[in-house]
């Protein structure tokens, strides 16, 4: 079963670089609330990137860096077990000429089901954000 994924509802930290007073002297953080835009698309990145070819955790982050989605081992791992968890990726062992074994992450069926709901939302929400940003009353 496919649980309800919202990972924009996680809070992340303020950095003081960007921000932004507002009227009642509320500080708003640039940097950090395009952390959370980047968190809430992420894991979609992730079922992208995996859409088609199983790879190795390095790889995955490779491919989210060049994409400046950046990621950090640290950041990934969680992601990647949480999705495997619920059923949208699963994992294989492969030896390695160069080191330990390396495991090799792939989409499953429910997880490309997931992913397809997921582009459809994705466009959705562009077109939306585009409608209200080209709105001049």
């Amino acid at each position: 079963m496919i649980r309800d994924r919202r990972p924009w509802a996680d809070s992340g930290s303020c950095l003081e670089a960007g921000t932004v007073k507002q009227k009642k002297g509320n500080k708003m953080n640039i940097e950090n609330t395009k952390a959370q835009m980047r968190k809430g698309v992420l894991e979609y990145c992730i079922l992208l990137v995996l859409d088609g070819k199983p790879l190795y955790a390095s790889d995955i982050i490779a491919e989210l860096k060049e994409a400046r989605m950046i990621v950090v081992e640290g950041t990934l791992y969680p992601l990647l077990t949480r999705l495997k968890n619920d059923g949208l990726l699963t994992y294989r062992w492969e030896e390695s000429s160069q080191g330990p074994p390396r495991k090799y992450y792939e989409l499953t069926p429910d997880g490309r089901t997931f992913l397809g709901e997921l582009e459809k939302s994705w466009y959705e929400l562009v077109e939306a954000v585009g409608k209200i940003k080209n709105h001049k009353a």
